[in-house]
């Protein structure tokens, strides 16, 4: 399981020219799942996320996490975070969960952040998304499993 982290300002998900998601002050969660991912490695993850210092406390430094924060969470599916691009100049997807373990995986995620903190937006899986972001800071970090 591999997550992109980008603090945010602003940020929407556009779907044949819907906007279906967007939020505010808060995170963009952009999520990839590779074929041996668990519900432990969403456990895991949603556990260190949800703690994780991403936003400026009152000093102006680093120090308040997504709860302390009560930011907004939009949570993106990107199965390109799984390609191997190690070889050649085309992604290889052999190390990305396939669609159905995909969704079945990103909707696990999308419900754990929903039952370990509050609702969550989010893009549609498989749909061919727009996404619109003004990253703040910028702070963006790697998570993974």
């Amino acid at each position: 399981m591999k997550l992109l982290i980008q603090r945010v300002s602003e940020a929407s998900v556009t779907v044949e020219s819907k906007t279906v998601a967007s939020i505010s002050k808060g995170v963009l969660i952009l999520v990839g799942f590779d074929p041996l991912d668990s519900i432990e490695d969403i456990n895991k993850l949603t556990k260190k996320l949800l703690s994780f210092k991403i936003f400026n406390d009152d000093r102006g430094r680093v120090g308040l996490s997504i709860l302390e924060e009560k930011a907004e969470i939009l949570i993106v599916p990107q199965v390109t975070l799984s390609v191997n691009t190690g070889k050649g100049n085309k992604p290889s997807f052999s190390q990305a969960a396939g669609p159905q373990k995909g969704l079945k995986l990103f909707n696990l995620f999308r419900d754990h952040i929903k039952d370990s903190y509050r609702e969550a937006e989010a893009g549609i899986f498989g749909a061919n998304m727009s996404v619109k972001l003004v990253n703040e800071g910028p702070i963006t970090y790697w998570f993974e499993s």
